[in-house]
Formats: C-alpha cells, sequence, structure tokens
C-alpha cells in the first residue's frame, strides 16, 4: 500500500486579494505535491481561506457588509488566480463552515474534559467610546518586547513575540482612536505547560528544519505560557459552546482546523478514495504523513498549539512542517510606492504564470532563507534558462525534424549515449530533491541537460549533414528530443503545460512521470509540429506591472512638472484674519470617486460632537480611497459651505503639494478626537 500523504499550505486570509508573496508558498506547496504524485506517491493537497478575525470585522464594518458576505467574495476571487497560477489543490476550501466548526468544538470539548482549558477573569482593554472590549486586532500600540510601533494587540510583525492586547504600550483602539481603559472580563486558557513534555518529544521527532526547530525549542525551555483561545464579541466566527453570541474561538484557535475541515468535506465527497480517519485518526506508525507549508512568521503556531490541540483531542500529529521565508522585490520589502507590492491578478494581466512558476521554483531550496524576486534578474532567468536552453533545444530539433526529415526518429547515437547516461543519473536524483522542497536543485539539473545537449547539438551540425547522411542527422536530433522529454519531466511539476505539450508532440502513449521519462523514443514515431514552450520577456513588460501596481494600488505616479518655482507672498495679513479659521479634527469615515470628476473625492468627515460633515476634496490624483478611510485629518470646519453641480461641500481638508504635484493630506495622530479643536 503506497504511503498516505496529506499536504497544507497556510491559509490565506481573506482580508485581501492575494498578491506575489502568497504565491510564493502556494507555488512551492504546489510543486511539492505535483513532484511527489509525479514519483508515484498517493498524495491530497487540503487548503482553505482563512476568514475569522477582527480584520474581517473591521473591513466588513467599513464596507457595510455581513462578514460572511465578504470572505465568500474574498474566497471567489482567491480561488480564481489560484487557479490561473496552475495551483492543483483537491479542494480549496473555508474555515467558515460546518465541518471546521464540529471538529473546533470537539478539540475543545476534549480538552475541557481534560481540565486543560482554565476559567479566569482578566483586565481586558475596553474603548470607552465605542463601548466594547478590544480584541487583539482592535487595538494598536507598542511592542512590550522590542518597542516597535504600530503592533496588534496579539503578535509583533517585527520580532514575532506574541502577547496580550494589555500588555501593549500605548495602546489606542484602532477604531477611533482613544486610549482604552482597562476592565475585568472572564476569559479561557489553554494550559499549554500541560504540554512541555509531549512538545519537547514531538519537537525532536518531527522533521523540521534545525533552525525552526531550535528556534522553537528556545520557546519552550524559556516556559510556555497559558493561551487564551477565547474573544469578546463583536467577533466574526465560531461561538464557543456554553458562550453563545458572546465569547468566540481566538482565530488561531479554529484557523488551522481548517485543514481538517477540508479534508472532511473532502473525505465526504469522493468516499472512495481515502476515509477521514486514515489522515487524521491514523496510526502514523501506518504509514500516514501529514506535511504543512507555512511562512516563518506562523511558527509558533503551527510548532506548539497546533500539535498541542491535536494531541489532546487524538487527532494525527504533523510529520513535518517545512518553513520558508518572505520575498523581497529588488532586495526590498515590497512596497506600494514603488510599485513593487504586485497583486497576482496584476501580474497575470501581463505574463503567463508558468514564468513566476519557474522562477520561484529556481530560488526556492529547504531552508526558510528569504527569496528575493530581483525584476532584472527575473527577466534574464526565464530568458536565458527556458528559452535560450530549454525550448531551444526542443524547437530547434523537432523543427529540424519535421521540416526535413519527415517528422520521423531514428535510433538513437552511440556518441550521445554519454550524454544521456547523465541525464539518467540526474532524473534519478529528481524526486528525492522535490521531496525535500529543494526544487532549485532539480530544476538546475534540467537546464544542465538542455545546455549539454544544445551543445552537442551545435558541434554534430545536423544541417550540415543532412545531405551527405540524412539518418545522422536523423539520429542526432532524436537524441535532442529524447532530452527534452526528459527535460519535461524534470520541469512538470513546475511547467504542466510544458510538459503536456511535449507530451502531445510526441504521441507519447502515457503522461510523462519520473520512471518513463527514460524510455527510448521509437523509431520511426512521426512527431508533431513545434509548438512554442516559451517565448522572451520583454522588458517592458515588468515596467508595465509595475506601473499598474503603481496605479491600483498606491497614489498615481506625480506627472512631470518643470523645475520648481516659489511664487511671491500674498499682501500680508494680520493674526486677526487667521483667528476666524476654526480647525478641527476629522475622520475618514468613508470615501468615494466622484463620477464626472478627475480630480474630486467625496468624503463623509466624523466632527464628533458637530456632527458628520460632506466634504468634497480635489485629491484623486493622490489617493485612491480606501487610502483614506479611518484617517483622522485636519479640517476647515467653518468654511462656508458651497454648492458645487455634484452636491454641497461643508469644510475643507487641508493638505499641502506645489501646484500640479502631488498633494499630501495632513495627518493626525490617531488618539485625536473628532471635533477636537486644532490651535
Amino acid at each position: 500500500m503506497p504511503r498516505r500523504v496529506l499536504v497544507t499550505a497556510a491559509l490565506p486570509y481573506a482580508n485581501g486579494s492575494p498578491h506575489l508573496g502568497h504565491l510564493l508558498e502556494y507555488i512551492q506547496t504546489d510543486v511539492h505535491v505535483r513532484a511527489r504524485r509525479l514519483a508515484g506517491e498517493d498524495v491530497i493537497f487540503m487548503w482553505a481561506v482563512d476568514t475569522h478575525g477582527t480584520p474581517i470585522e473591521l473591513r466588513a464594518r467599513r464596507e457595510g457588509v455581513d462578514p460572511a458576505d465578504l470572505v465568500a467574495r474574498m474566497h471567489a476571487e482567491h480561488a480564481q488566480v489560484y487557479r490561473d497560477f496552475g495551483i492543483e489543490s483537491d479542494i480549496f476550501y473555508t474555515t467558515h463552515s460546518d465541518e471546521t466548526r464540529k471538529h473546533a468544538e470537539f478539540i475543545y470539548e476534549k480538552m475541557q474534559a481534560a481540565g486543560q482549558i482554565e476559567k479566569r477573569v482578566t483586565r481586558q482593554l475596553y474603548c470607552p467610546k465605542d463601548q466594547m472590549f478590544l480584541p487583539d486586532r482592535f487595538v494598536k500600540g507598542t511592542c512590550p518586547y522590542c518597542a516597535s510601533a504600530d503592533q496588534y494587540g496579539d503578535v509583533c510583525e517585527k520580532c514575532g513575540h506574541t502577547y496580550n492586547p494589555s500588555e501593549l504600550k500605548d495602546p489606542h483602539c484602532a477604531i477611533c482612536g482613544t486610549t482604552p481603559e482597562l476592565r475585568d472580563s472572564e476569559h479561557l486558557f489553554v494550559s499549554l505547560g500541560r504540554f512541555e513534555g509531549f512538545l519537547r518529544e514531538w519537537l525532536n521527532s518531527t522533521k523540521l528544519q534545525s533552525a525552526v526547530r531550535n528556534y522553537v525549542m528556545r520557546w519552550v525551555d524559556d516556559g510556555l505560557r497559558d493561551w487564551d483561545i477565547s474573544r469578546d464579541a463583536p467577533y466574526f466566527g465560531f461561538s464557543i459552546p456554553g458562550y453563545e453570541g458572546k465569547k468566540f474561538f481566538y482565530v488561531w484557535f479554529d484557523a488551522p482546523v481548517g485543514y481538517i475541515g477540508a479534508t472532511q468535506k473532502w473525505c465526504d465527497e469522493h468516499p472512495d478514495r481515502a476515509s477521514f480517519a486514515s489522515y487524521w485518526r491514523a496510526d502514523q506508525s501506518q504509514d500516514t504523513e501529514i506535511v504543512h507549508v507555512i511562512g516563518k512568521d506562523i511558527v509558533y503556531f503551527h510548532a506548539l498549539f497546533w500539535p498541542a490541540m491535536l494531541h489532546a483531542a487524538g487527532y494525527t500529529t504533523p510529520t513535518r512542517i517545512n518553513v520558508h521565508g518572505w520575498l523581497t522585490v529588488n532586495g526590498e520589502k515590497m512596497s506600494k510606492t514603488r510599485g513593487t507590492f504586485i497583486l497576482a491578478r496584476t501580474y497575470l494581466d501581463h505574463l503567463p504564470a508558468d514564468y513566476l512558476r519557474y522562477y520561484f521554483a529556481a530560488k526556492l531550496g529547504p531552508e526558510q532563507d528569504d527569496i528575493d524576486l530581483d525584476l532584472a534578474d527575473f527577466v534574464s532567468r526565464v530568458n536565458t534558462d527556458l528559452v535560450n536552453k530549454a525550448a531551444n533545444l526542443a524547437s530547434r530539433c523537432q523543427k529540424f525534424l519535421v521540416g526535413r526529415l519527415e517528422g520521423k526518429l531514428g535510433p538513437i547515437p552511440a556518441d550521445a549515449e554519454p550524454l544521456m547516461a547523465k541525464a539518467r543519473e540526474a532524473l534519478a536524483q529528481v524526486p528525492a530533491l522535490y521531496a525535500n522542497f529543494e526544487s532549485a536543485k532539480a530544476l538546475r539539473l534540467a537546464i544542465e541537460i538542455g545546455g549539454e545537449f544544445d551543445a552537442y547539438i551545435t558541434a554534430q551540425e545536423p544541417w550540415k549533414v543532412v545531405g551527405k547522411d540524412p539518418e545522422r542527422a536523423r539520429a542526432v536530433c532524436t537524441a535532442g528530443m529524447w532530452a527534452s522529454k526528459v527535460i519535461a519531466a524534470i520541469l512538470k511539476p513546475v511547467l504542466p503545460k510544458w510538459a503536456a505539450t511535449i507530451e502531445e508532440g510526441l504521441r507519447l502513449p502515457a503522461p510523462l512521470d519520473f520512471v518513463n521519462a527514460i524510455e527510448p523514443l521509437p523509431e520511426g514515431l512521426v512527431v508533431g509540429a513545434y509548438v512554442t514552450l516559451a517565448e522572451r520577456i520583454d522588458p517592458k513588460k515588468i515596467e508595465a506591472i509595475v506601473e499598474a501596481s503603481k496605479e491600483t494600488i498606491a497614489a498615481p505616479a506625480a506627472p512631470e512638472v518643470p523645475a520648481y518655482t516659489v511664487e511671491p507672498l500674498a499682501a500680508e495679513a494680520s493674526i486677526d484674519a487667521f483667528a476666524a479659521v476654526d480647525l478641527r479634527v476629522g475622520k475618514v469615515l468613508t470615501a468615494a470617486r466622484v463620477k464626472g470628476s478627475d480630480k474630486l473625492l467625496q468624503l463623509t468627515i466624523d466632527l464628533g460632537p458637530l456632527g458628520q460633515r460632506n466634504i468634497f476634496s480635489g485629491i484623486a490624483a493622490s489617493y485612491a480611497p480606501e487610502q483614506l478611510v479611518g484617517k483622522h485629518v485636519v479640517v476647515f470646519a467653518n468654511l462656508k459651505p458651497r454648492k458645487m453641480r455634484f452636491g454641497v461641500s461643508e469644510g475643507m481638508v487641508l493638505a499641502s503639494g506645489a501646484k500640479d504635484d502631488a498633494i499630501t493630506v495632513l495627518e493626525l495622530d490617531p488618539r485625536s478626537l473628532p471635533g477636537e479643536k486644532i490651535s
């Protein structure tokens, strides 16, 4: 019986559109799964969109929609993008499902019955203005460990430490900016220290990168902290049994259960393939393997909380966790202003998915190093490796055979045998490399084969030989086509369309895998016409992607203007003239483009006790509407209302900028209160 393997990728959060940082992990996971299937293993890829938590609640509030409708819309968007990138999971489900809820409740009840969950009255942050306890993502402040500012109340994105929201320094409500108060609230805690013995054993027996194991073990050695698994309303998620509508599972309690929920859904729909118990209720001595692929920012949850939950409820624990690094672009963090924060859909609007699949796979190894998408190197790597070497070999041999030799294959010449032996040896290494997440090494072998056989074809000059010895020319090109078949097999987990094109062109009786790729090609077989495998990337395509990213995500680039000139001052005015101006703190509640105007945004501004104002502001060239929502700005509050063809503008938002240049709105501390007078 073949080994059962269940592979997961980290669950993409349904709070935004997928970007290239997401694709790094999902391409890595897809390549791993496809390769292990080509090696003959029984592998399923279980996956879902992560739907719960305060960011979802906040975005749904801003958009004025139900959170369930928001996550359904985002799930559909994510699913389509991943399909378009060739990511072939068995199921892409949602954590907002009955299956996930039932398994989360089961784990909770098991832990509760075993005395592993304690009730405790804690001091929680409470916003007196919004009259609600503040879940972790409703509060921001300074990290208590590394002093990084503007961090959420659950985990520091800079140093990776987790903490309670009440531990933040200088906290403020993420909704209104008010400084919260500490009030009593009953919460539920998992006594993680009870699992120390199990976790030490599991960490030493599970396949982890050594750096990851050492990193996690330091947390264990420092003493495991109790884990707060409850959140007060409002919170989009599953109610905790016994606390319906009042307290909800913290998203990191139920989110990884989405792996289990997706498996349950798939097994229920495919009873002929496998039983649910064979994966998540398995005795791991019975050849069941569970592999998680994650980013290094969520190691704490997957390597401590998650195995403890599974162990407590009798589920199968992970066999391997593979951790990758973050994606940088051009050596720096992805930037909206530089146009390097690239949405997946923006990329697909300009280039085929296969090129990015190849580039990421050609750079990924088994460690958690960060991966840099150097855009110039991206162009060079695709053009050199795929076009000039791998595709060129197939192109010149197949076109020559079809154009000059009726497309018929011949015997392999003896002088090609040393190269073929070397290619067989290379192919034999490939399954283990892919299984160990060493796709870069596997692809390097394919490109080396392409380069060596291409050099062989060049040296043999079949185009010169064909007149005197057509069979020799046929044999030489047949060797090239055999090598193209081996290359296609190695590339297949990364470039399945490439492999399918070779399979069709060579009339192969069965799809390529890592075993049949070395079989000889039948003499006399007539190959099909060459179909383009890869085309050179025009650098202008990259420029277009960057420009499109600037336009769709950040403020549009300011138009070029003549050299800066200083206009003369207006006539002098006394301080009395300025005293008549009443400046107030305003919070932007909504922002929208004005139909029929390229310059105006329509803003709804909260001025606290002074009420709300409708203001038209000529900043559309510098701000997308979503960039302003939630900002605290300076408002000229007693400006006489002005009737415009779009409506009445009831004030002015202060901004700065040279004439015809980019405009910057004057932003205030988010803790400032709407309506507060500015003097």
